[in-house]
């Protein structure tokens, strides 16, 4: 039995691992592409939106009419990648109209208006292999305030939606019915805002060890530098 060349199974090695890393096909990237800058495009009209009412008004109060249809559009569009935020722009803030003028609500908006403009220029420029480290930093520093201004921002539009959908019983359905079934919305509510407890900080202080990770070679370099 001939034994194999010495450098045979490292080149299978390298070409496996090639394949591995291969990323995706051009039709692929394309889309992906038009994808991340039309999200980015989105986001930053609805920033700039916030910005223009502001300064029409004078007032951060009400700021929500002003940017909500492209954030139902904008949103809706990423129903896969964030679903939570879909379920709150529509199953809550949509829903309960009174809801709508409070100042939590701007809280949210704003946070996720930045936060998904950093996210969608991060995914764009990291497929076309040309990622600034601006974007790459901002990506992995600002959820540090901005994550706990969204949750803040949700939690308090969940509760300022209790005492309206209790009194109407909006989504709730009541026994006797033809299918012997029964939901409350309002505890369900409820049972979303302490669903937050366990997962935000688990979800928060993974992206804090990611930022370790991506950004701490770079800030050792510097040091060394």
């Amino acid at each position: 039995m001939s034994a194999a060349a010495p450098g045979t199974s490292k080149a299978a090695h390298g070409d496996v691992a090639a394949k591995k890393k291969k990323g995706p096909g051009a039709l692929a990237t394309a889309y992906l592409v038009i994808y991340n800058v039309v999200m980015t495009a989105g986001w930053l009209v609805i920033a700039v939106g916030l910005v223009r009412a502001y300064l029409a008004r004078g007032s951060y109060h009400g700021l929500y009419y002003s940017i909500e249809k492209p954030l139902k559009f904008f949103q809706t569009g990423a129903i896969l990648e964030v679903l939570s935020r879909v379920f709150l722009t529509w199953a809550v803030t949509h829903s309960v109209r009174e809801v709508q003028s409070e100042d939590s609500v701007l809280l949210f908006v704003t946070a996720w208006t930045v936060t998904e403009i950093i996210r969608y220029s991060f995914y764009t420029f990291s497929l076309l292999n040309h990622l600034p480290y601006l974007i790459k930093w901002a990506r992995y520093t600002f959820f540090i305030v901005l994550y706990p201004m969204g949750v803040t921002g949700e939690l308090l539009t969940i509760y300022a939606a209790l005492p309206y959908v209790q009194k109407t019983g909006l989504y709730s359905v009541t026994l006797p019915n033809k299918y012997n079934f029964s939901f409350d919305y309002y505890t369900f509510l409820i049972l979303i805002m302490i669903s937050y407890i366990p997962l935000f900080p688990q979800l928060y202080f993974h992206m804090i060890r990611q930022r370790k990770k991506v950004l701490g070679h770079a800030e050792d370099y510097s040091k060394v530098e």
